[in-house]
């Protein structure tokens, strides 16, 4: 991790090395530029005013020599003007050999010349040679800086995109929960749940229960009654079961809101009165209640054999019911005939008993597996929202830091900062 002071705030800011990464790819760019290119034009004018001074003190030191033997020169023409009067041989001697150091000291100065044509050859070479390398560092400098900004870019796309698809996978996800658990507890629209129920029957009369019969109850002469029958008998008329119906429906505007167990004294009496083996409420009231939620809810705990359905397990809970009354429906027969016989049924009852154990603790089972489903289809939901929020969370950092880095320069970064300095001073 490193660390980042803001020039204009003065905050102090961490960011991990792939932002540090991203932060020095953009911070490369044509400021960095101008100021390696100002500092090569620096490099090469201090250079040429280097060679320029070069040449000037090796002229002056020429010219210093030059004007040496001039003195020299002089001084001995006033020796031999002084002495004119002694040998001509020695005389021609000296100027010979004053004419010799003279032709000597041009071959020198032409030398030197020569030299120094060469050295200022040499030196422009090495400077061409230089700026050529210098140039080249920087067009491979700029080269990389550009392959690193695409591929940052890239990444950055790649990472936005990828964020994208999951962000809308989860969103699907979520709808699709939504849209599950929604039909889980639908409220009936357009229609009251008592006809949404009788023509759920209806579609599935004839082909799963040809033999019974779903009627409403007129008949009130105990005060009270209850919406549907269901009763279904077998080829001899031995009743299979029977069930009491009642149909509680509130809409949202309802401003008071009733409770389910309002109605179980007044159902159990309709069931006792109608002689009815059980007793269904199919209920939309508590639509927040988990202990009705979970679709099928055993109440015989207050009223015997007495459940609490939401309308999704309307049918569900008949063909619960009949299935194991159709088990049970050879006892019964059996009990006919030793009624009929004069035959102990003792025995019969205790299997009778045995079986409705059985079967309440299959049910109870059934019922606990439908309350895990709907909890598990709740949780995912809300972890679902929870990568969504993450997702689009992050998306959002990603925008902030993009935009600070945007905003950061070469002189941001240098200033107050001797590390970051030194090191851009190294890089030139």
């Amino acid at each position: 991790m490193s660390q980042i002071k803001c020039p204009h705030c003065g905050e102090v800011f961490t960011v991990d090395q792939s932002s540090y990464a991203e932060i020095l790819s953009q911070v490369r760019n044509d400021a960095f530029n101008t100021e390696v290119h100002e500092k090569l034009e620096q490099i090469k004018a201090l250079q040429q005013k280097d060679l320029e001074n070069e040449q000037i003190k090796y002229k002056q030191k020429l010219k210093e020599e030059i004007s040496q033997k001039d003195r020299e020169i002089l001084e001995l023409n006033q020796k031999i003007q002084s002495l004119d009067q002694k040998k001509e041989i020695e005389k021609k001697n000296v100027e010979s050999k004053l004419k010799e150091e003279v032709n000597q000291k041009d071959k020198e100065l032409q030398s030197m010349q020569s030299r120094l044509q060469l050295f200022e050859k040499e030196a422009e070479l090495k400077v061409q040679q230089e700026l050529a390398l210098k140039e080249k560092q920087m067009m491979e400098l700029t080269t990389k800086m550009e392959l690193e900004r695409k591929q940052t870019e890239l990444e950055k796309q790649s990472l936005k995109e990828n964020y994208q698809i999951q962000l809308r996978i989860k969103e699907d996800e979520i709808e699709r929960y939504k849209d599950f658990k929604l039909k889980q507890s639908t409220k009936m629209l357009g229609e009251t749940l008592e006809q949404h129920c009788e023509i759920l029957f209806n579609r599935m009369r004839m082909t799963a229960f040809p033999n019974a019969t779903f009627e409403k109850d007129n008949d009130a002469r105990s005060g009270s009654k209850g919406d549907f029958i269901y009763r279904e008998f077998d080829n001899q008329g031995i009743e299979i079961i029977s069930i009491m119906f009642e149909m509680k429906n509130e809409g949202d505007e309802t401003a008071t809101k009733k409770k389910n167990e309002s109605f179980f004294k007044e159902l159990d009496k309709d069931r006792n009165e109608k002689k009815c083996e059980y007793a269904v409420l199919v209920s939309l009231l508590e639509s927040d209640s988990e202990l009705y939620n979970v679709g099928i809810t055993d109440v015989s705990y207050q009223y015997p054999k007495m459940f609490v359905v939401r309308p999704q397990f309307f049918l569900p809970i008949i063909s619960l019911l009949r299935n194991a009354s159709l088990n049970a429906l050879k006892y019964k027969q059996e009990a006919q005939l030793m009624k009929q016989q004069n035959i102990d049924v003792t025995r019969f009852e205790e299997e009778l008993d045995e079986f409705k154990v059985g079967f309440a603790r299959n049910y109870k089972l059934a019922s606990d597996k439908f309350k895990i489903a709907i909890e598990e289809i709740d949780k995912t939901i809300t972890h679902l929202q929870k990568t969504k929020d993450a997702l689009l969370s992050s998306e959002n950092n990603l925008r902030l830091a993009n935009n600070k880095a945007d905003d950061l320069t070469v002189k941001k970064l240098v200033k107050d900062n001797p590390t970051m300095k030194k090191k851009f001073d190294e890089l030139n």
